[in-house]
């Protein structure tokens, strides 16, 4: 995992600590896009003028990290790639066509990058799915697996923010957002993150040789409600959570903790609030979330959360909301972790992700005991 916060672990341990990423923009011009602030990687691709900043290169180390620390041989195994995006390379397409930057056509799938780095795996699928798309690429990954048609799969997610997705969020936001503040009575509104994650799938029949795992994959839901194309519908969302719980095997009693999609923004928070609390009830797990912290990093934001979500089962400490401050009303009953960490060792953690037109993942994953 890559994000404006370092590593997985760095990641964790910055949630853990209250710190955000969030600093002055420095893409285009704040003044005319109507945003001032972001979640960017200081040293992306591209940042030294030499070409265009690609999403592409963040990817393939997550994908070659993640395979070297499962102890994958892609050599000696079948391996299919998956990754899940919002944007694609849209970044280096608004730098191609304003600044003549070097881009070529093939470069707006990930195989090339891939393959780059892993020139021995099988396949590689890139599937557009807005800010659910990692959770997309976990459930392909997973049917993939179940069909026998590769050995192991690495489910991936990356973004770069683009100036045409700020000029989205500077024309929707009133006033200009200093951070995101999930779930706040006064949010101001999403700001972008960028960066890639990736998790190695594997049976559990096929792990026979002590290797450690970060948890198992339960099941995950999803729906395309087609609702509108950028407000979500609180009975799409349900729906994924029923079908979540449904293919995990598992009761809303169960989940011991729920990773939120959290964008800040004032249609999001109140419809996934009285989502959780139509499905939980107002005796329901502790909730947090994370783009306080790193910002909307769209096609990455699922995995992401899934990845937060393991390292809380496995460290026994769940992260505060970052940036929240003063709860909205409407989540006066929801169990958000607020102000400081959780200590818990919950078994089961239930993680949201909601894009654009209504397509909708929720995961359910499970700690690990190896």
């Amino acid at each position: 995992m890559i994000t404006c916060l370092g590593d997985l672990d760095a990641t964790h341990q910055a949630l853990l600590e209250g710190r955000s990423g969030v600093a002055p923009l420095r893409l285009g011009d704040p003044d005319k896009l109507g945003v001032a602030h972001g979640y960017q990687i200081a040293d992306g691709p591209g940042t030294d003028g030499s070409g265009p900043r690609l999403a592409a290169g963040w990817l393939a180390d997550c994908v070659s990290e993640a395979l070297r620390a499962a102890r994958v041989d892609p050599a000696r195994r079948r391996v299919a790639v998956v990754v899940g995006t919002g944007l694609r390379e849209l970044r280096g397409v608004e730098q191609w066509h304003g600044d003549g930057a070097q881009l070529r056509l093939h470069q707006l799938h990930f195989t090339a990058a891939v393959r780059a780095v892993v020139p021995e795996v099988t396949e590689v699928h890139t599937i557009a799915n807005a800010c659910a798309a990692s959770g997309y690429a976990l459930a392909l990954g997973a049917d993939i697996l179940e069909l026998g048609e590769a050995d192991v799969v690495v489910a991936a997610g990356c973004d770069t923010m683009t100036e045409s997705m700020l000029t989205v969020i500077g024309k929707v936001t009133d006033g200009t957002s200093d951070m995101v503040r999930p779930f706040d009575a006064e949010r101001p509104g999403v700001l972008l993150g960028e960066g890639a994650a990736a998790v190695v799938l594997e049976r559990p029949e096929d792990v026979t040789d002590g290797r450690p795992a970060l948890g198992t994959l339960r099941g995950v839901g999803l729906t395309c409600d087609a609702y509108h194309e950028t407000a979500p519908d609180r009975a799409g969302i349900i729906d994924a959570m029923h079908q979540a719980h449904e293919r995990a095997g598992v009761k809303p009693e169960d989940i011991g903790l729920v990773v939120a999609h959290g964008t800040s923004t004032g249609l999001n928070d109140p419809t996934e609030t009285a989502a959780l609390l139509d499905v939980f009830g107002g005796e329901g797990p502790p909730v947090t979330a994370i783009k306080g912290a790193i910002g909307h990093t769209s096609g990455g934001a699922a995995l992401m959360s899934v990845l937060i979500a393991l390292a809380s089962m496995r460290t026994g400490t769940v992260p505060a909301v970052v940036g929240l401050r003063s709860p909205m009303a409407e989540a006066a009953e929801l169990g958000l972790v607020h102000g400081a960490p959780l200590t818990a060792g919950p078994r089961l953690a239930q993680i949201n992700a909601f894009g654009f037109g209504g397509v909708n993942a929720v995961t359910i994953v499970e700690a690990s005991d190896v």
